[in-house]
Order: C-alpha cells, then structure tokens, then sequence
C-alpha cells in the first residue's frame, strides 16, 4: 500500500510538471502583466491629480487618425451649371468636404462652426474647484454656404451666398479671393474680397453675403482655364478657422471677353423679370393672369425667371409650362435652401442670384412680386417710358394699393364673376399713408448687389419721381388665395368700406379682353379651363 502511495504521489508531480512546461508561454504573460499592474499600482500616488485623458480628447485623437481616409475618398467641390427637367433648372446647395491644411471641413458648400460634437473636455476637479465642461452635439449655422458665382468682368467675380447671421454680428469674418490657373506655369493671384450684406436689417440665422472680387489685372487672359477659390475666415477670437472653397470654374476658351466690352453690347432681351421666391399654396389661375399680362406688357424681347421655394404646385406647373415651352419663362428649383433659415425663403439671396447670372443677357431687370403688376398711362408704350429713363442706372416705381376682396359689379354680378382677377379688383385704396413700399428696375451692368425694394450697391443715378410715367398695382395676398375673390360686390366710383376709402380705378380692367385676346393667340386654349 505504501508503495502504491508512493508512486501516486510521483505521477502527480509528473502531471504538474509537464502542465506547466505545456503553458509556459502563458504563465510569463501573466507573470508580466502582474509585474506591470504592481509597478503602476506603486507609483500611481506620486501622479499629478490634474492629469486625465477625457472620452472626449480620445474621440478627438481616433479622429484625427481617421481623416486622412476621409480626404482621400473626398474630392472637392466645383460648381457646374444644374442640368433641365421637366424644364425646371434644379439649384441644388451640394454638401462636400473640403480640403484646408490637412484638416477635414464638412461644408454644404457651406462649411463647419462646430468640430465632430466636443468643444471642451468634460468636468474635473481641481484643488476644490468645480470645472464645468460644455460638449456641442450636431451643427451649428455654417461658415458660408455657396449658391453661385458668376464672372463680372474682365478682372472681378461675384460670390453669392449665406452666412451666419451671428457670426457677422458678434465677430469679424473677412473673404479673400484666389484665381489658380490651370496652367500650372502660370502664377495665382490673391485679393481681398468686399463683403456686401444686402438683407442686413432682415437676416435670421443665415443672412446673404454678395462677395465682389475684384482683381488688379484681367484674369485668364490667355483663356487657358482656372478656378476661382474663396478663403472664408470666420474672425472668430477662439479658433479662426478659414475654409478654402473652389466656387467657379473656367474651361479653356470658355470665355467670351467681348461680352464685357461696353462698346460691343449684344443684349439678348430688352427686359427681364426676377422673382423672388414663390411659396405657399398659389392659385393657378391668377399665376395665368400675371405671366399672361406681363408678357404681352413687356413684349416679345422679355423673359420672366421665376423661383419655386415650395409654392409651385403641379397646378401651377401646368399654367407656366407653355411659357416654359415657348422660352419665355425660365423655372429655378430653389427648394433646398430651405434648409437654411433665412428671411422669406432666403429672398435676397435668390434675387442676387438672378442678377448675376443673368447681368449680361439684359438691358433693363425688373424686381417685383406676383401680386404685382406693373401698369403705365394709356397711349404710352413700355419702351417709350424706358427711352425717358435711359440715363438713370436705377429708378423705383410708385404703388397703387389695390383691394384684394372688393370687386366692381358694373358689368351685373354673373359676368363679374367671370372676369379675371385684375379686371374685377378695380377699387383703389386712396388712404392718405406717410409712405408705401416700392419696386424697382435696374440697368444691370452698373449693379453690384441688389434688394427687394432697391439696389443701395449701384453705380450711377437713381430716380423715385416715376409716379407719372409708370406704377406698379397691388393685389396684397391674391396670388395666396385659392378661391373666388369678390367678397363684396360694389357699383359706386367712390366708396368707404371698413373706415378706409376707395376710389374706382379701371386702368387694369381696361387691358382685360387685350390681354385674354393674346394669351389665346399665342398658346392657344389650353389653359381655359384653369381653375383658381
């Protein structure tokens, strides 16, 4: 028994040894990691309370090894010329990265405020004192968000776009323009871009920016090619972050330097319409009425560019597609900037927009809303009241505020409601006021920026005293209201209707079977049965 034991007792070492022989490997490790977990143990004491590594400086380290894969599956963004659907021109705000020093900017042609969520790292505390940490989660408004630019000239550029209201107001951004041929040989040239703030009583989160830049010589001269980068520098105190933005493109000889030679003007119209933007819910038939009267009014040398934000509905769409068809009308879908909080769907931004694209294509550009039509004295022709104001690089129009709801019933109540909105709207509201809201018309060339009531950016004289020669007539909210108009039918030339008096005015009502008469010769019935 004894020597069974015995030999019990040797084979079970035998086991142990040959167990520890097999793991070897493994003891060490574990061996080692307990050596440096009591080395760290022993001296963690003599480590500075003040040291710690936050969640937020290691998610701001993993980042930065993360984005050069982000630059490099990243190319930058050129702005090329939307392409036509349905003969609508799509204005998309594209969202791509660019390139600054080696960093990431995130832009919508617009560019990042907040850095990847952390601003601060979290709390700590610090020989009795409380340190209060702030973390920012999502988007803050954007450095500069682009819609277009457009060359002005030989030497100078227009950059049209939004920026932080904010940021303008509490700190000091500024813009520089660089022209980079594609000719490598040949040299970049840097300038200081002026910064106009066309919508500044107005602005909400984002406010527009027209960025003029305006370089010492001719760019491209050789029409080789190049792009135009915009530097936008926040001004900010705490981290003035400049983001470099590639906003227009030149192809080689894409360039038609006689188009800015005053003295070889080729025009393609007399006149040109941009609107602001169109929302809401907007009755079909009185957009028939606007775009059919202002047509015949301006002539076969006018064209209409119109900005749907929303409003053009398909109803809509229908009564300005023979327009469209026949190239009188031009249809900007402007929807995403709606992402943007700017005033009134962004209107300032919109009608710079027009301006600049289209500076060159046009002798006069009219500014003024789609309940508005715009009306001279009888024997008086458009082009004659024009010929009078030539000298004169701006001039505003006068309003004649119409009533939206009292119609006049001369013609007896069942062919009153048939008549078109203009024809049955006659009543004047002559309400003695200190002053009311104008339009305006502008040679575009002498232009550098524009308004929705005037341009204050333009070069040569301005003219207010029209009221003689040409108004402009105000159905306040009649574009908006889908439904029959009349709400009270009156026979008298002068009435008084809720403590406001009226006087009959019958220069609109006069045009109405001329203007029914053109519409059909020139698109046929096809928008007959157009409901309101």
């Amino acid at each position: 028994m004894a020597k069974e034991k015995d030999q019990n007792t040797k084979d079970n070492k035998n086991l142990l040894i040959c167990f520890l022989w097999n793991f070897s490997a493994e003891l060490k490790l574990i061996l080692m990691a307990l050596l440096v977990l009591c080395t760290l143990a022993t001296l963690l004491p003599f480590i500075p309370s003040s040291f710690s590594i936050s969640a937020s400086e290691l998610r701001f380290c993993i980042s930065r090894i993360a984005a050069p894969d982000a630059v490099n599956s990243t190319s930058l963004a050129v702005v090329t010329d939307p392409g036509l659907e349905n003969g609508v021109i799509k204005r998309p705000l594209t969202d791509k990265a660019v390139v600054n020093n080696g960093d990431t900017k995130r832009l919508f042609s617009g560019n990042t405020v907040v850095d990847n969520g952390d601003v601060k790292p979290k709390s700590v505390l610090n020989n009795g004192v409380t340190k209060r940490s702030f973390t920012g989660y999502g988007w803050a408004a954007y450095n500069f968000v682009l819609m277009s630019a457009y060359r002005g000239g030989v030497n100078s550029f227009a950059v049209i776009g939004l920026s932080s209201k904010p940021l303008h107001v509490y700190a000091h951004p500024s813009y520089r323009c660089e022209w980079v041929p594609l000719n490598q040989s040949e040299n970049r040239v840097l300038t200081d871009g002026s910064i106009i703030l066309t919508d500044w009583g107005y602005g909400r989160v984002y406010t527009t920016v027209v960025v003029n830049c305006t370089f010492p010589a001719t760019v491209n001269s050789k029409n080789s090619g190049g792009t135009l980068l915009l530097h936008a520098t926040t001004g900010d105190a705490d981290r003035n972050v400049t983001d470099s933005i590639p906003v227009l493109t030149e192809s080689p000889n894409a360039v038609d330097f006689d188009l800015y030679d005053t003295n070889r003007r080729r025009e393609k119209y007399d006149y040109l319409y941009c609107g602001s933007s169109l929302y809401g819910n907007l009755s079909p038939q009185r957009v028939r009425e606007w775009i059919a009267y202002h047509a015949r009014f301006f002539g076969e040398k006018s064209h209409f560019v119109l900005h749907d934000a929303g409003g053009v509905q398909e109803e809509v769409l229908e009564v300005l597609r023979p327009w469209i068809e026949l190239g009188r009308v031009t249809l900007h879908d402007i929807r995403d900037q709606e992402r943007f909080d700017g005033y009134y769907h962004n209107q300032f931004m919109v009608v710079n927009d027009c301006l600049h694209r289209y500076r060159f294509d046009a002798k006069w550009i009219f500014f003024f809303d789609v309940d508005e039509f715009i009306g001279i004295p009888p024997n008086n022709t458009i082009s004659s009241v024009m010929e009078t104001l030539e000298e004169y690089s701006q001039f505003t129009i006068e309003q004649m505020p119409m009533s939206s709801q009292l119609c006049f019933s001369g013609d007896g109540a069942a062919r009153t409601y048939r008549k078109w909105g203009f024809e049955k709207l006659a009543y004047r509201d002559v309400k003695k006021v200190p002053r009311r809201d104008r339009k305006y018309a502008v040679q575009p060339r002498h232009v550098f920026a524009t308004g929705v009531h005037m341009s204050q950016n333009v070069q040569g004289k301005t003219y207010h005293g029209t009221g003689s020669l040409i108004r402009y007539f105000h159905y306040h909210g009649s574009i908006s209201q889908r439904r029959e108009p009349c709400r009270h039918l009156f026979n008298g030339t002068r009435i008084m209707f809720d403590n406001n008096p009226y006087v009959l005015d019958t220069t609109m009502r006069d045009v109405g079977l001329a203007v029914k008469t053109f519409e059909i010769r020139t698109i046929g019935d096809r928008l007959i049965r157009t409901r309101q």
